[in-house]
């Protein structure tokens, strides 16, 4: 059986020894008897990956405990190139015999499947054959902290926003994934890596009985790549206490004037319309027409390439699968590539796709950026969307000079409803909370508000980002792709930004 442990946790991030021990001494054999299959069957090349995921969930409501669960899932995956076509095939039962068998019908299904193959597949090479380990820095492993010590802390966090007066609700959540992968090819890598994630989150609302109305505020934590430490250094009373205050004051705020005005965007919320708007549209499989689902393809054609001005000169886009703490990094991607950092709008230009093996050649490229995922071992990896960062401005400027520079606008805080187009074109977000600027001093909460634009009209208007002590990594724990669908996490840093003159529209329902 597959160890979901993984190989010490708690260990630092970062490549092990060049012989690496391996946390099962049957991986190495288990991952040759299936490559030598595999070849012995036709395949050209192929790849295995043995993984087991365990995942955990608790939710509660005001002081009582609504649901846990905790459940595990195991199993291998094979991967082939024959025929020039992929074949894939898995299963649960981790045996030498079957991991034989399994190979021998993924080829089997790539020969069938290569008489419709118009052009055979090409793979970028790979920098080098790893032998190593690799896993998310963390400090403590959320699945070895006591269950009731997790059900304290949610509903310690609804008993903070309970004591607001005129809060009504408070729901709060957990959630944890430790994904454990141990990934061979036939072009000589052995790479184990054990993979965390964390997604806890709360919800408050406030009803005004009087009013004949209801008002909400989320937490404004996003889901990290980190261990249970995030837990304990969030400061989740405090933003709980300023949820019920938000949720509370929203009933007496003003509805929105809609008009054209600045807005400056929180990191809470800019993430989102970054995801959207930069994340999707430079996905090389949605640009060329090749993946239309979970909402369309992209605007960002090949012949936008390097020409566009999609941003002002002062926006700087970086992809990666490096930094500490968000939830796509990892050491080595699911085509066992290395992972970097590479630039994607440089001084407002586009500059570069996501890209894996398989599709690096479609740019006339040499190397994959390493972007290649699979939710699980039964499923097919492809191109999956890496952290995308907006970088800090390269002078000193925080929120407040933000702020107080900015004569008439609105501060947006925390991720909420948004709408976009098939093509990431034309969006629309709105916000937790929307706070009015007049003569560079916030002046109280404004509700029903939204802001529309097109993305190349929105990113070339900002005018102003902040610099690195105002950055805030935030992300998706489920982002949707492909059909059959697959989920994945994925983050997005970025400090505050404004932008001018950007439409702002009533969402107020008119009966």
């Amino acid at each position: 059986m597959l160890s979901a442990c993984g190989a010490g946790s708690k260990n630092k991030g970062g490549p092990a020894k060049t012989t690496p021990s391996f946390s099962n001494p049957n991986y190495r054999s288990w991952a040759d008897h299936a490559l030598n299959a595999a070849r012995a069957a036709g395949a050209t090349y192929a790849d295995i990956r043995i993984a087991a995921y365990r995942r955990q969930n608790i939710s509660t409501r005001e002081q009582r405990v609504r649901r846990t669960s905790d459940s595990e899932d195991r199993g291998f995956g094979i991967r082939v190139i024959a025929n020039g076509t992929w074949g894939f095939a898995a299963s649960s039962i981790i045996t030498k015999n079957e991991i034989a068998k399994v190979a021998k019908r993924a080829v089997a299904l790539a020969k069938t499947m290569s008489k419709l193959q118009r052009e055979p597949v090409k793979l970028a090479p790979v920098k080098a054959a790893y032998q190593t380990v690799w896993n998310t820095p963390i400090r403590r492993d959320p699945f070895e902290v006591p269950l009731k010590d997790k059900i304290d802390k949610l509903l310690a966090i609804n008993a903070a926003a309970l004591k607001v007066n005129g809060v009504t609700f408070c729901s709060s959540q957990m959630a944890f994934v430790r994904e454990h992968k141990f990934f061979a090819s036939t072009e000589g890598s052995y790479i184990e890596q054990t993979l965390h994630r964390c997604n806890p989150s709360f919800r408050v609302t406030s009803v005004d009985r009087k009013r004949g109305s209801f008002q909400t505020r989320n937490s404004f934590s996003d889901p990290q790549g980190k261990g249970y430490e995030y837990i304990e250094d969030y400061p989740w009373l405090e933003d709980a206490k300023q949820a019920g205050e938000d949720a509370v004051a929203k009933h007496s705020a003003p509805s929105v004037a809609p008009g054209k005005m600045d807005l400056i965007i929180h990191p809470s919320n800019l993430w989102l319309t970054i995801h959207e708007s930069i994340g999707h549209p430079t996905e090389l499989d949605r640009a060329m027409g090749m993946e239309a689902n979970y909402a369309g393809t992209s605007f960002l054609t090949l012949d936008k390439w390097k020409k566009l001005q999609l941003a002002s000169k002062i926006v700087n886009f970086n992809g990666e699968k490096t930094h500490p703490g968000s939830l796509a990094t990892v050491g080595y991607d699911d085509d066992g590539v290395k992972t970097t950092e590479w630039p994607m709008v440089k001084d407002g230009v586009f500059v570069d796709y996501q890209t894996t093996r398989d599709q690096a050649h479609l740019l006339g490229r040499k190397h994959s950026h390493g972007t290649s995922y699979a939710q699980s071992w039964k499923d097919v990896p492809f191109q999956r969307m890496p952290n995308i960062n907006l970088l800090p401005g390269k002078k000193p400027l925080s929120l407040a000079d933000l702020i107080s520079s900015t004569d008439d606008g609105l501060l947006a805080k925390g991720r909420a409803s948004y709408s976009i187009d098939h093509q990431r074109y034309n969006f629309q977000f709105s916000a937790q909370t929307f706070q009015r600027i007049r003569k560079g001093k916030i002046v109280g909460l404004v509700k029903d508000a939204a802001y529309q634009a097109r993305t190349p009209d929105f990113w070339n208007a900002c005018d102003a980002v902040c610099s690195k002590d105002e950055y805030y990594v935030g992300g998706s724990f489920y982002d949707g792709k492909g059909e059959p669908g697959q989920s994945n996490g994925v983050s997005h840093g970025c400090p505050p930004a404004r932008f001018r003159q950007i439409n702002v529209i009533n969402t107020k329902r008119k009966v």
